[in-house]
């Protein structure tokens, strides 16, 4: 067992080396770290000892809570970094800022409901996606981000292993799934199955969000069964919400060409000018 030497009357530097070793053997790295910084303000601002050690408890407590934000972060497998801060909602006014907000508060989340992003490239879907997941991490959820060929690509090997109960019980026991780019590509039936078994096995208990670019009528070029497309678009959309993201894209109005010119107008739709009075 490990003790360490007590005695009163430590000078300045024992005095730093016993709680630096302390810190080390409690395993608090934070106060270890910013000890010295808040001793200075304390004595300064002629804190209490209460005071004093609520000021170190807390800067534990807050580095923690950072890296374990940024550890689910991490675990989630965001391609990139997006957030709501950087988001340019007057540049795409389909999204209302105030709906997306509520959002960010992940109620749905804690009430297992489902989210659907709809719109075409470009404008924004992928971001909020992955803004609102990242809120969702920040806030003490579990989530997972994939793209929905890759999802559908991983059930089929775990199938082909052995292995498919076992996926599907992993992508089940998350908070919040995020699928992006689901549309893109024609599923086989196969495959489609093998995503309606992960969307059952989610469905009223953690919830799923998706972006999509194209409307739910045209999802049956990605799920060919008639049937099979219609349960699907039922299991994401049952007291969920559905964000239509529109048609102009987002990203040709907001991030410039390589050469630091944003792309020319005529890449956009025009609107006709208003009528004069």
């Amino acid at each position: 067992m490990t003790t360490l030497p007590r005695q009163r009357g430590l000078t300045e530097q024992a005095a730093d080396a016993a709680i630096d070793s302390a810190c080390r053997l409690l395993r608090l790295p934070s106060i270890r770290n910013e000890f010295n910084e808040i001793a200075d303000r304390a004595l300064k601002d002629q804190m209490s000892y209460r005071g004093f050690l609520a000021e170190l408890l807390m800067a534990e407590c807050d580095d923690r809570a950072r890296h374990r934000s940024e550890r689910r972060i991490k675990a989630a497998g965001f391609p990139r970094e997006k957030s709501l801060r950087t988001f340019d909602f007057d540049a795409n006014p389909n999204i209302d800022a105030a709906t997306i907000h509520t959002l960010a508060s992940c109620e749905w989340i804690k009430k297992s409901q489902p989210l659907c992003l709809i719109g075409d490239s470009g404008t924004g879907k992928s971001h909020m996606l992955i803004a609102l997941g990242t809120e969702a991490a920040m806030k003490g959820y579990r989530v997972r981000y994939t793209l929905a060929t890759k999802l559908v690509n991983e059930l089929v090997e775990a199938a082909d292993e052995k292995q498919l109960n076992k996926t599907i019980a992993r992508y089940g026991r998350v908070d919040l799934l995020c699928i992006d780019e689901l549309g893109y590509m024609e599923l086989d039936r196969h495959g489609a199955e093998l995503l309606f078994q992960v969307l059952t096995e989610r469905e009223e208990k953690n919830s799923v969000a998706i972006a999509s670019n194209e409307s739910f009528g045209g999802w049956t070029k990605t799920f060919t069964d008639p049937r099979l497309c219609a349960a699907i678009v039922d299991r994401l959309t049952f007291n969920g919400t559905i964000i239509e993201t529109g048609t102009d894209s987002y990203r040709l109005t907001t991030e410039p060409e390589p050469n630091g010119f944003k792309p020319a107008d005529e890449t956009r739709p025009q609107r006709p000018p208003p009528a004069a009075d």
